[in-house]
């Protein structure tokens, strides 16, 4: 069935390779502060809809298509059916604010990649079935919450690293909102995690 989960990787991805093929599409949609504080705002969603290179492009997917359709059904009720599409994009805005005010005056500062909204998706779906396993690279079965771990350290190290333009940090602010939101929405959430985190079952 068609979802908003499969339109938005066919978005990001259209766009991806539209952006890839033009330098000019691609500079105008990366984040870059200098730029977004002179009114164009759109930088804040934008650079969630581009990415570096293939592998970046296909992880972020691959996650958000695992993910946003195991959950996207707890947000469908709210803003006229587009709840979920809504999550996602504002997970993209949040999760780049704090890079905006450290960066703001920063000229050589550049950030793409749908980082903060897959990353909210991500925490959003630990939060309602923490030990599902998930299948990496399509063979190594893991739970979910041990894959959430182990993305978020990764995005530690890379971060540290440093050396690309993809915003590593925005997932650990897109897993906070995504948490927070959740929440917000649902209260039953949280001890319901709390339940099932505290009885694992495979």
């Amino acid at each position: 069935m068609f979802n908003h989960t499969t339109l938005i990787i066919i978005i990001t991805v259209i766009v991806s390779l539209l952006a890839w093929q033009n330098k000019a599409l691609f500079n105008r949609l990366i984040f870059y502060p200098p730029a977004v504080s002179k009114g164009q705002w759109d930088r804040f969603v934008t650079h969630g809809f581009i990415h570096a290179d293939s592998m970046h492009l296909l992880f972020n997917m691959f996650t958000l298509y695992f993910f946003g359709r195991a959950i996207e059904g707890l947000y469908q009720p709210f803003l006229w059916g587009y709840g979920f599409v809504v999550f996602y994009v504002a997970a993209i805005v949040v999760a780049m604010i704090p890079s905006y005010v450290k960066n703001k005056k920063n000229a050589s500062y550049l950030s793409l990649g749908a980082s903060g909204g897959v990353s909210a998706v991500l925490f959003a779906f630990i939060l309602l079935a923490p030990w599902d396993l998930i299948y990496l690279f399509a063979i190594i079965p893991i739970p979910a919450i041990l894959f959430a771990v182990a993305y978020v350290a990764y995005s530690i190290y890379a971060d540290k690293r440093g050396g690309s333009n993809i915003n590593h940090m925005a997932h650990m602010w897109g897993g906070a909102f995504g948490v927070v939101a959740t929440i917000i929405l649902e209260p039953k959430v949280l001890p319901h995690f709390i339940s099932v985190l505290l009885s694992p079952s495979f």
